[in-house]
């Protein structure tokens, strides 16, 4: 299945993509994309729906916002410098264990929102990532039964704010929490949808100019080898989003580094999962 969610901030409603490509609203089904539809097994349960109901849905409006493809989850975590190339582009060294930080839930947002400037900002960056959402309660789990695990996939962009990152104490966090700087999707995958998770194709554009270019396979640690880390040290809960790291091509790797302005517009895409374009404006007062 395809879902993502549309509507305007605050009243958002879940959608489904059936396989003629036809977009449907499917709030009939009673629960939003959230911990609650994770948990109750809500995959299984609106697949079943879809087979009996689908026909009988409304079409999603017509131009109508596309939001985060999943409602506001526990915990946004990232994992840092999971590409090779990308990793020595910033002069770090290769990670011998995945690099854990956390966005913010409030950076949540969808995939054609504008991205908001913050106040004090100097040094905007973007970076593509491929995400997925958690299943089912994770904890200690093993890398053979990790998939176990995975509701599906989605596009995500990790912005940066990296004077706030590097810059003002060192804690990506705060360089990475602002609003607006979690936009993701425009739908989530699930695993049936996507051939090889391990080799999708993916890119990222600043007006029109390529800077990121890769694929997934160039990943340190893959998507099991994730899951079943981060449940050493922390429980993850259904809905829960991680994002996998971005490659190379990032504004902070460039020579010299390019960061974004108010008026340029960034767009990227993974195999599989769509596309999503934002528009740097100021963030509003």
């Amino acid at each position: 299945m395809k879902l993502f969610r549309h509507g305007a901030e605050g009243r958002e409603k879940p959608g489904a993509i059936l396989p003629s490509g036809r977009r449907i609203d499917v709030s009939s089904f009673g629960s939003d994309y959230n911990e609650a539809f994770f948990h109750e097994n809500g995959l299984a349960r609106l697949a079943d729906w879809l087979r009996k109901n689908a026909d009988a849905c409304p079409d999603a409006p017509a131009g109508a916002r596309i939001a985060s493809c999943v409602a506001r989850p526990s915990k946004i975590i990232c994992i840092g410098l999971n590409y090779v190339d990308h990793a020595r582009e910033t002069g770090a060294e290769i990670p011998k264990e995945p690099v854990i930080f956390f966005k913010s839930t409030t950076s949540l947002c969808g995939p054609c929102d504008d991205l908001w400037i913050p106040r004090d900002a100097t040094k905007v960056d973007w970076e593509v990532e491929l995400a997925f959402v958690i299943s089912k309660k994770a904890k200690y789990v093993a890398p053979e039964c990790a998939m176990e695990h995975v509701a599906g996939f989605a596009a995500h962009n990790d912005y940066s704010e990296r004077h706030f990152q590097l810059e003002r104490g060192g804690q990506w966090v705060k360089g990475k929490s602002c609003d607006t700087f979690a936009p993701l999707g425009p739908w989530l995958a699930t695993p049936d949808e996507i051939v090889d998770f391990r080799n999708l194709k993916m890119w990222l554009k600043v007006n029109d100019r390529i800077r990121q270019n890769s694929n997934t396979s160039n990943m340190i640690f893959d998507i099991p080898a994730l899951v079943s880390y981060l449940s050493r040290f922390m429980t993850l809960l259904p809905g829960d989003v991680v994002s996998t790291g971005t490659p190379p091509g990032v504004g902070l790797g460039q020579n010299p580094p390019v960061y974004l302005n108010v008026g340029d517009v960034v767009e990227y895409e993974i195999e599989g999962l769509g596309r999503g374009r934002q528009k740097a404006v100021r963030e509003p007062l």
